[in-house]
């Protein structure tokens, strides 16, 4: 099979497309021929090096997690799967003609849904939406702020908030405000690029933290003590000094929740943008765009 291969780290002329071994499965799990591949921040950091301290690649080594694609062969003991299945999941090595994943990775995609846009969701909501649930656990009648809004990680974490009944604050850059104000079904919006804007937070029970930075110093003045901080870029410096609770995670594949999470975006409560699709064979450009930042979901397309 063809595949996108990582030949060592570095920008992305490290990125080569050649041919791979094709994936067998095992007991458990499910073959996907590949649809489409969703281009996630982690790939960039992972192509870079920034990870090489807690992930250790063997290279060539493929990338991607989140695909969407048809269901080709099961393992023994898989029931919920059969050939022919239009699924998404949340994988490894995913920028390839097919891929094998346990079947608890994997979600049916609603008909009403397009099978490639399907690859946008797997890791942006599943992230978004346990952030919300798992780590900062707001009650109802709670206020959050949630960074980054604009992005997919942060649309899903303001959907699950608006699930449990939160009050919602978004924190953006000063350019997106606009947008957020407009896009968003939010209590409030501020620019985290202006303190002064900041510093107009309420009083915040918990903040669920997609982006990190410097702009999160400022905001822990608005988090009370022993308000909780959930963050997807590592611990959040500064907030265990102040008597705040802090949850770093990374996720983790949930094929029941996502299917659920598909449901809701065939419905429309839940819109993740796709900014621009790609050829397998240009994953170059693609990684490139993603850097620029700010164009929605990237996929690279069988």
């Amino acid at each position: 099979m063809k595949a996108v291969v990582l030949k060592g780290y570095g920008d992305v002329d490290v990125l080569a497309v050649q041919d791979m071994p094709e994936p067998k499965v095992g007991p458990g799990e499910v073959k996907v021929r590949v649809t489409a591949a969703s281009i996630n921040p982690v790939d960039l950091k992972i192509r870079r090096g920034d990870m090489k301290e807690r992930m250790q690649l063997k290279f060539p080594a493929i990338l991607g997690r989140d695909v969407s694609g048809e269901v080709i062969e099961v393992g023994t003991g898989v029931e919920d799967f059969e050939p022919g299945d239009r699924v998404m999941g949340l994988v490894n090595a995913g920028y390839a003609e097919t891929v094998v994943a346990p079947t608890e990775a994997w979600a049916k995609v609603p008909e009403s849904l397009d099978l490639k846009d399907a690859a946008a969701l797997p890791l942006a909501t599943l992230t978004g939406v346990q952030l919300i649930e798992e780590q900062v656990q707001p009650s109802k009648g709670d206020t959050v702020l949630i960074t980054g809004a604009l992005g997919a990680v942060g649309r899903a974490a303001v959907f699950a908030a608006h699930a449990r009944g939160a009050k919602i604050w978004v924190g953006v850059r000063r350019k997106q405000v606009e947008e957020a104000r407009k896009t968003l079904k939010v209590d409030g919006v501020v620019a985290l690029d202006d303190p002064k804007d900041v510093a107009k937070l309420p009083t915040l029970d918990g903040v669920a933290d997609t982006v990190g930075g410097d702009a999160m110093t400022a905001v822990l003045e608005r988090v009370k003590h022993g308000g909780t901080v959930g963050s997807v870029v590592g611990p959040t410096k500064g907030a265990k000094e102040k008597g705040l609770v802090v949850r770093a995670f990374m996720s983790h594949p949930d094929g029941r929740r996502l299917a659920q999470i598909g449901q809701s975006v065939a419905k429309g409560d839940l819109v993740i943008p796709v900014g621009k699709t790609f050829p397998l064979e240009k994953a170059k450009e693609a990684q490139k765009l993603v850097e620029s930042g700010g164009v929605g979901k990237v996929l690279l397309v069988n």
